[in-house]
């Protein structure tokens, strides 16, 4: 499989999710949205344990180093860095009215669009630093492995796309127009994943701390964003229904696959 076609592959979940706008004619249904907010809380964390922090472990153990010590540092340095862009850049969520990071003009629609590109940036840097490290050979991390994290990640954007086209349109957008927006909202991934393997392939040494790093930025979305909102009001249950579910089918793909 091409270099690209692997890198687009979250994109094209985003996209297809987005694409529901042209099918459905209400928005989504509020246990649905739970449901699928957990699903993609399990996706990511799953892909952070065993596509990046597990492979970072064992790295670092081949290179002589402390095991843990990469894992840990790349870990927290992903949180606060995530923790950093969330407090600076204005964005908005699509559950809430009032917007986070710096003061801004920004119209509600790009602000919400800021929101889920933040989202994005971790789960692109992730395939793109699984994926230089299967380019320079390195032995827990194959081509094979690659794909699988960018399969989760497609599966796990699709209910994202059509969260975020079917509330826009809900709000007097145009069905063409929310449909560039959910589209538009997963082009960082690709962008991103294509930085990351051009970073990464200069400083092969410091690829443990990268992988740890995308997998503390890929779980400050999760506690931050998705089990929040899964969790919010009634039918809980649901969402934490989800998030078992996604758990259990990245775990099985990275391990079927890598």
């Amino acid at each position: 499989m091409d270099e690209m076609v692997v890198l687009l592959i979250p994109l094209l979940g985003t996209t297809l999710g987005a694409a529901m706008v042209f099918f459905m004619k209400d928005n989504i249904n509020a246990k649905i949205e739970k449901t699928l907010l957990g699903f993609a809380a399990g996706v990511m964390i799953a892909a952070s344990v065993w596509s990046l922090l597990i492979p970072a472990i064992d790295m670092s153990k081949e290179q002589g180093r402390i095991a843990w010590l990469p894992a840990a540092v790349g870990f927290m340095l992903g949180i606060l860095f995530l923790l950093f862009i969330d407090s600076i850049v204005p964005h908005l969520h699509l559950d809430s009215d009032k917007p986070e990071g710096v003061k801004s003009k920004f119209s509600k629609t790009t602000m919400m669009m800021f929101a889920v590109t933040i989202h994005n940036i971790p789960e692109g840097m992730a395939v793109g630093i699984t994926y230089a490290g299967a380019i320079m050979g390195h032995s827990k991390l194959s081509f094979t492995a690659a794909v699988a994290l960018s399969i989760g990640i497609a599966i796990q954007n699709f209910p994202e796309g059509a969260i975020i086209s079917m509330p826009l349109k809900g709000q007097g957008m145009s069905k063409m127009r929310a449909f560039k927006c959910g589209f538009l909202s997963g082009v960082v991934e690709p962008i991103g994943a294509f930085i990351t393997i051009l970073l990464t392939s200069k400083i092969i040494v410091i690829l443990p701390y990268l992988l740890a790093f995308a997998a503390g930025a890929m779980i400050y979305v999760v506690m931050e964003e998705l089990i929040p909102e899964s969790q919010s009001g009634e039918h809980t249950n649901i969402g934490t229904i989800g998030a078992a579910i996604g758990f259990v089918l990245m775990m099985v793909l990275d391990v079927a696959l890598g």
